[in-house]
């Protein structure tokens, strides 16, 4: 296990995972405690996989106040929360915790992070809209629930796997009823006829360059097509998007929004994310 240098009486904080070198977290919150004043230091966690709770408690033994969690960890810490965020608890999975006197506190900042960064940064209201999530692993699900919450019209979950897809429709099913939201899932032939308002690349395969699974005929020049992946330059999900008349994002936005998230779950403050973003766009247009 590996973390920062710690300041004396100052809050510690880290991310931990397996890699976590690359991890723009530390950057993010450093930027977020300059902002607000909040006196912190935050500093990465190599993890040891199947080592993940001795991890954390080492951490919360030198002081440690909270830690945001990346892969391949987020199901240990839902298991090692003793008390979980509704949001979190219907995810599965926690990238959030906070450490006090009652415990451990596990959230997940994924999907709020998402729904801020479209509604909040790209100026597209979600509410009545017509939404395609393509994938059914965890990036899927840890968005449904806010996706749900926000008054979408409909909401189609597509997998290569079918029945990844409509396990996440069932267990979501209740949610769906109670928001009033038109709810299914499958395979390819599960996408509704006409373009959608906004489509959801939450399958890794930017990370590889391959495309997912989507019906041309889902996008429109009034579509949104978001990649929750990040590069330098657009994915190839955004780049096919372009080609078909939609407008595209990637998920840098959604980076920012969920620390955000996480640093007013920490600290009672919510820092202003408009420059931090700016400032990580910049970092990346000087990678090319």
């Amino acid at each position: 296990m590996t973390s920062g240098v710690r300041g004396e009486g100052i809050d510690q904080y880290a991310v931990i995972g397996n890699p976590v070198a690359h991890s723009k977290s530390p950057s993010i919150h450093a930027r977020f405690a300059e902002q607000t004043g909040e006196r912190i230091e935050y500093g990465r966690v190599l993890g040891t996989v199947g080592e993940f709770a001795g991890d954390v408690r080492a951490f919360v033994e030198t002081g440690g106040r909270g830690m945001n969690v990346t892969v391949p960890f987020k199901l240990d810490a839902h298991a090692f929360a003793n008390t979980l965020t509704p949001r979190a608890a219907a995810a599965g999975a926690v990238n959030t915790l906070a450490f006090n006197a009652d415990g451990v506190l596990g959230d997940n900042t994924d999907g709020v992070g998402l729904v801020r960064d479209i509604e909040g940064n790209l100026g597209v209201g979600l509410k009545g809209t017509r939404v395609l999530l393509l994938g059914a692993g965890g990036a899927a699900r840890g968005v449904v629930l806010p996706m749900l919450d926000c008054g979408v019209a409909a909401l189609t979950i597509v997998n290569r796997t079918a029945s990844k897809a409509q396990i996440l429709v069932d267990h979501f099913s209740d949610a769906a009823h109670a928001a009033n939201v038109r709810f299914s899932g499958g395979g390819a032939d599960s996408v509704e006829a006409g373009p959608y308002d906004v489509i959801v690349n939450a399958t890794a395969g930017s990370l590889d360059d391959a495309l997912p699974t989507c019906d041309d005929a889902s996008f429109g020049p009034g579509t949104l097509a978001y990649d929750m992946m990040y590069s330098a330059q657009p994915t190839v999900f955004m780049r096919h998007a372009e080609t078909l008349g939609a407008r595209s994002s990637d998920g840098l936005g959604m980076l920012v929004e969920q620390a955000a998230e996480s640093f007013f779950l920490w600290r009672g403050v919510r820092p202003d994310i408009g420059a931090v973003l700016r400032a990580l766009r910049l970092e990346l247009s000087k990678s090319i």
